[in-house]
């Protein structure tokens, strides 16, 4: 089983992803493409070019899971967009609205990390 954590690191591939790819390809696609490791125990999300579906690919310490979600009607709306950067870091909470098809850059939540006081 997946459980996707706050700690996590989430990748999602600016590019669309050939989707004939297995998790070998996207294993080299992850190494050579994004110039990320994909043995680093992040979370890669890949999306076709027909928004239609997207791919995860995970190593979890003893081998790799490859997930897919294909819509059976309309496409994945948002996308992240970059002329310079190759992948796009989301937070654990946007992800689930990223799978469920909606606008993972507007959904909000508490910041990662803040300040405790010291009650004085």
């Amino acid at each position: 089983m997946i459980q996707v954590t706050p700690q996590m690191r989430i990748l999602v591939a600016v590019e669309p992803a050939d989707f004939r790819k297995g998790i070998d390809g996207l294993a080299r696609v992850c190494r050579e493409a994004l110039r990320k490791d994909p043995f680093s125990g992040c979370v890669f999300v890949f999306r076709n070019r027909s928004a239609k579906a997207i791919k995860i690919l995970i190593y979890d310490g003893q081998g790799f899971w490859l997930c897919q979600k294909r819509m059976s009607k309309g496409r994945f709306r948002w996308w992240p967009e970059s002329s310079t950067a190759l992948t796009r870091g989301l937070e654990a909470h946007q992800l689930p609205v990223l799978f469920s098809g909606g606008d993972a850059s507007a959904a909000r939540g508490a910041p990662c990390w803040r300040r405790v006081g010291s009650g004085e």
